[in-house]
C-alpha cells in the first residue's frame, strides 16, 4: 500500500472500531493517535533503507516481532495513565498498517514478500511495486485502483464526522 494510504485506512479502522464499540464517530484525540500510529512503519523503515541499513523498505517496523511487543507496550502505558483509548487508537492505528501490507501480496500470488511479518526470521525479497488485479473493459486495474478508492472514501468518511482530530491539532498550535 502507497504511503499516504496507510494514515486513511488507520482512521477508517478506527472508525469502525468506534462505531462498532460505541455506535459513534471518533473523537478528536484518538483518531489523531490512529492516523499517526498507522504512519510509524513507513516513517521508521523507509528512511533505514535508503540510509542503506536494512536491505528493503519494509523491515523492523513492519515486523510483527517489533510490531506487538511496541503495541502491547504503548496499550498498557496508556492504561498506566488512565488513557486506554489512546492505546486502543495506536494499536488499531498501527496494527491497520501491517494488515493493510498484506492482501496486495495475496492477490497477485507474491507470497515470498510477506517476509516483512516476521523479519528478520524470514527473508524479505525488494518489494515488486503495483500490483494488476486484473483488465475491465480492457483497462489495467491495479493496486493503485484500489488505493484511490480508499482513499477518497476515507477522506469523505473523516470529513462526514466533523474532521476529528483537525481541532486538537489546531488547539496545539
Amino acid at each position: 500500500m502507497q504511503p499516504v494510504v496507510h494514515p486513511i485506512v488507520g482512521y477508517l479502522c478506527y472508525a469502525a472500531y468506534t462505531r462498532a464499540s460505541r455506535g459513534d464517530a471518533p473523537a478528536g484525540e484518538p483518531a489523531l493517535v490512529a492516523v499517526v500510529a498507522a504512519t510509524i512503519p513507513d516513517v521508521v523503515d523507509q528512511p533505514l533503507w535508503l540510509a542503506s541499513a536494512t536491505p528493503v523498505g519494509r523491515t523492523i517496523a513492519h515486523s510483527l516481532l517489533f510490531a506487538v511487543p511496541v503495541v502491547v507496550a504503548v496499550w498498557l502505558l496508556s492504561r498506566r495513565r488512565g488513557r486506554p483509548t489512546l492505546g486502543v487508537a495506536f494499536a488499531v492505528g498501527y496494527l491497520s498498517h501491517v494488515a493493510t501490507d498484506v492482501p496486495w501480496h495475496v492477490l497477485a500470488g507474491d507470497y515470498d514478500e510477506l517476509g516483512f511479518l516476521l523479519w528478520p526470521l524470514t527473508q524479505m525479497p525488494q518489494y515488486s511495486g503495483v500490483k494488476p488485479l486484473g483488465t475491465v473493459a480492457g483497462l489495467e486495474i491495479t493496486t493503485l485502483w484500489l488505493e484511490a478508492v480508499i482513499a477518497v472514501a476515507g477522506i469523505a468518511l473523516w470529513w462526514h464526522d466533523g474532521r476529528p482530530g483537525l481541532e486538537t491539532i489546531r488547539s496545539w498550535l
